[in-house]
């Protein structure tokens, strides 16, 4: 891994590493659908995420652990600190900011379903209803907005950025996303919260997701933030992860500077039986709205807003 910052003339497309020529962002050949190379075994709780960051290396010189300077944003000993404790000293600035959002939260979530309807045209017949001679015998999927009250709200947010992506950035995304993860939260919802490093390596897709907010758990805002705001949950406890991976993957994740853009997530990334979740799109630096955390929370509350799960400002 190339894990320091990048130099005056570089153009950043790597997760950690010099980039391409072109600024595109994409390793070249890589593919913008969802095809895993490989894929490390889902991480169930957070518990399960700190005990695999904090396995042996399986390579010399892993950028997790061993990593200088200021660019992680925390030394190992402290990112490990933070893990445990939580990022306290953002908690009253997401407080406040989850008080003014709470009464825009709706009482109800909802999602887009095919629900299936009987006309007299369609593009299907049902069989039963054509042979007791009932008119509106074909069936059509229509989508429909239904509420999912009662579920559990799941989001993927994914962990992957540039190298040369500022902690300012890092820290206005992940804070105004965890001011409206836990409105959410605090509205009644059930909620869970993954996190997914996903990357191009070699010419392949790289994944692995770690459920970091469980429903079934007490609520620690703590956590949450420092999973979303800081620097050091990619740069530190993510790049350690992948450095205890099989010793082959880990070399390959390691020379390839830990992969290149895109870092988006898809559903398919998590475990079966994770159902609808809501997959929010991944840091871009260079997108203004992450320069102050005013912007950044007004941006994400329209995404939010759009997936129907806050109302219109009034």
């Amino acid at each position: 891994m190339s894990a320091y910052p990048p130099g005056p003339h570089e153009v950043p497309a790597r997760l950690d590493g010099p980039g391409d020529l072109d600024g595109s962002g994409d390793a070249p050949g890589s593919p913008a659908e969802r095809e895993v190379g490989y894929e490390l075994p889902p991480m169930w709780s957070w518990q399960e995420f700190l005990d695999r960051a904090r396995a042996p290396d399986t390579i010399e010189g892993g950028q997790g652990r061993h990593n200088t300077g200021e660019w992680a944003g925390a030394s190992w000993p402290e990112a490990l600190r933070l893990a445990t404790d939580g990022w306290t000293r953002q908690v009253p600035e997401v407080e406040a900011a989850i008080a003014t959002l709470r009464e825009r939260v709706r009482d109800e979530v909802v999602t887009t379903m095919l629900v299936p309807t009987w006309d007299v045209t369609g593009s299907e017949v049902d069989v039963g209803a054509y042979l007791s001679g009932v008119p509106e015998c074909m069936v059509d999927a229509t989508p429909q907005r239904v509420s999912t009250r009662g579920r559990v709200v799941t989001f993927l947010v994914p962990a992957g950025y540039t190298n040369a992506t500022p902690h300012a950035s890092v820290r206005n995304r992940g804070l105004a996303l965890a001011a409206l993860c836990s409105a959410i939260i605090a509205a009644g919802h059930s909620a869970e919260i993954w996190s997914g490093m996903c990357v191009h390596v070699e010419g392949e897709r790289y994944v692995s997701v770690a459920r970091v907010i469980s429903a079934a758990e007490p609520f620690d805002l703590g956590r949450l933030i420092f999973v979303l705001a800081h620097p050091a949950m990619l740069r530190r406890l993510w790049l350690a992860v992948w450095d205890s991976a099989p010793r082959d993957r880990a070399e390959r994740m390691c020379r390839d500077d830990y992969g290149w853009a895109s870092y988006a997530c898809h559903p398919d990334d998590l475990p079966d039986g994770v159902r609808d979740p809501y997959v929010l799109p991944y840091l871009e630096p260079a997108d203004p709205q992450w320069h102050t955390f005013e912007s950044a929370m007004a941006w994400c509350a329209e995404v939010f807003r759009e997936l129907g799960l806050v109302r219109e400002r009034h």
